[in-house]
């Protein structure tokens, strides 16, 4: 019998946790009847959340003062507990803003006005404008602010309209992720056990539960550290979450993607001993779309370590490049969460996986691949990886699957986060009519992007991808000094679509966080997930 080694009880561990189920249960209560409190009845419940919200210059307090405005319930509990939020609120800096936490914990009895026993505390939680992103902010402060307590009781959905009521929800469980941990520190305390919700949809709630799972399932693949995350792992958690979300699969090996002339997809893995891996997951609606279902596919760039290869990175560029497969992690998600969703279109998954090493089969700069389908490609940089996986995808997609919309998604430029910065992905389309559909996708998910122009610039920027060896240059040349880093590679994957309608979203800039920001997690944010789980809604 096999004794487990201690890097396999690593990989074991953190393993358990990649598509374990929300740690919260979010729960529907009935709206709160008028001059009722939330404090009556919830012995059980741990803390009463009431929303506040920010309000224009008070004339009273002086120019530049703004003061809270309670909101749903927060008279009333207020009463209950014995507060004077304004007094509290002027204590504490408290002004309404999105995010804005006043806690007031109960009277040493926990005895209310004749109301029985008080929950333990009561919150204060400020809604800003009450916009989707500022409700987003809020619900993500306060999944920090009641970390490790059992029940979580709150009206500030309470009114509000279904996408209102999905972006507090999503807020809440996607503020509180934490990534997979080895070892013998558990890390912060995990979320409120439940979050009751007064006057809330089950079915909102559900759909917001199923979307937060599905970013979760992509944080957690692209933080998981690379000894562990080769081509062959993440083609095994396909096959494992697809079993359990009803989804066909076909995965090829080395020999298949040889056979089949992916040579992309081989010229990237062959420096590394981790051999490469094209999964193909399919989903098929068992309800159809009303005006008709589409063919989808979705296309994610799968490097599960990227070192630069023979063009090797730096070593502080390095560091994060065990989420360069975060692409491919979010189209795993979005495919595992499309049954759940009731997604009307059928909807194929491609994930093309690689390790980006160095060894002595490496490609190198100089070197000429040939890519599904016959093109050549004159590699520039070895580093310049994600483009070549793409090209056999795309070309594959485009020349066996005909899909009526063709979606790729990629940390493909640094170029793009130069551009860009850190909160926005940069979106390519060769049909104009498909931007403002994922324009208006990004403003429901409230992951944002930018449309940056392509065919307008083929002419100025495209002779910049010539080769006199081969069909096309990998990079753009030195001596072309086009700059345009993003737009050249945009210009590159356009020549593996042919006449299929297309969108690339470059999202090396919002695919990685530094720092906790409102639902955003620190590491792997999963960027992209929500964004396509909307597009996938509203394409028609």
């Amino acid at each position: 019998m096999h004794a487990a080694t201690p890097g396999e009880r690593t990989g074991q561990a953190l393993e358990e946790a990649v598509a374990a189920p929300l740690p919260t249960r979010l729960s529907a209560l009935p709206a709160l009847p008028r001059g009722a409190s939330l404090a009556d009845g919830a012995a059980s419940v741990s803390a009463v959340v009431v929303p506040v919200a920010a309000v224009a210059d008070d004339a009273d307090s002086g120019p530049g003062r703004r003061v809270p405005q309670p909101r749903r319930g927060a008279a009333e509990a207020a009463v209950s507990f014995g507060a004077d939020v304004a007094a509290w609120a002027e204590v504490s800096s408290v002004t309404g803003k999105a995010g804005d936490v006043l806690a007031v914990a109960a009277s040493g009895g926990r005895e209310g006005t004749g109301r029985g026993t008080l929950p333990q505390r009561l919150i204060f939680l400020g809604v800003g404008d009450e916009s989707a992103r500022g409700l987003r902010a809020a619900g993500a402060a306060l999944a920090k602010a009641t970390a490790g307590l059992d029940v979580v009781r709150s009206s500030v959905v309470d009114g509000l309209a279904g996408p209102l009521q999905a972006a507090f929800a999503e807020g809440f469980l996607l503020g509180g992720y934490r990534p997979p941990r080895a070892g013998r520190n558990s890390g912060p305390k995990p979320m409120a056990s439940v979050l009751e919700l007064t006057g809330a949809s089950a079915d909102v709630l559900r759909r917001a539960a199923a979307t937060a799972q599905a970013v979760w399932l992509a944080r957690n693949l692209a933080n998981m550290p690379s000894n562990v995350k080769n081509p062959a792992w993440m083609a095994a958690q396909a096959a494992r979450l697809a079993d359990g979300s009803g989804l066909q699969i076909r995965i090829r090996d080395a020999q298949d993607l040889a056979r089949e002339g992916f040579g992309g997809l081989l010229a990237v893995g062959s420096g590394s001993a981790s051999e490469p891996r094209l999964v193909e997951l399919s989903y098929t609606p068992a309800t159809p779309a009303p005006a008709g279902s589409r063919h989808i596919v979705l296309a994610g760039k799968g490097i599960t370590f990227d070192s630069g290869g023979v063009s090797l990175k730096p070593r502080e560029a390095m560091v994060p490049m065990k989420t360069d497969m975060a692409g491919a992690g979010v189209v795993l998600a979005v495919l595992s969460a499309a049954a759940e969703l009731g997604v009307g279109h059928r909807v194929t998954g491609l994930l093309p996986l690689a390790e980006n090493a160095i060894g002595a089969g490496s490609y190198r700069p100089g070197d000429v691949v040939e890519v599904y389908g016959g093109t050549t490609v004159e590699i520039g940089n070895t580093d310049a990886e994600g483009r070549m996986v793409l090209a056999d995808v795309l070309a594959y997609a485009a020349a066996e699957l005909r899909p009526d919309v063709l979606v790729d998604i990629a940390t493909l430029t640094g170029a793009a986060s130069l551009g860009l910065g850190r909160r926005h992905a940069a979106l390519y389309s060769n049909r104009p009519d498909l931007v403002p559909v994922f324009e208006t996708a990004s403003a429901e998910s409230g992951e944002r992007i930018w449309h940056m122009p392509l065919a307008e610039v083929q002419e100025e920027y495209g002779f910049a991808l010539e080769s006199s060896v081969a069909d096309l240059s990998h990079i753009a040349s030195a001596a072309s000094k086009v700059g345009g880093g993003s737009i050249t590679a945009a210009l590159f994957l356009k020549e593996f679509v042919g006449d299929t309608p297309w969108v690339h979203l470059d999202i090396a800039g919002p695919a990685r966080a530094d720092a906790d920001e409102a639902e955003v997690a620190k590491g792997a944010t999963g960027y992209g997930t929500r964004l396509l789980l909307a597009f996938l809604r509203g394409v028609a």
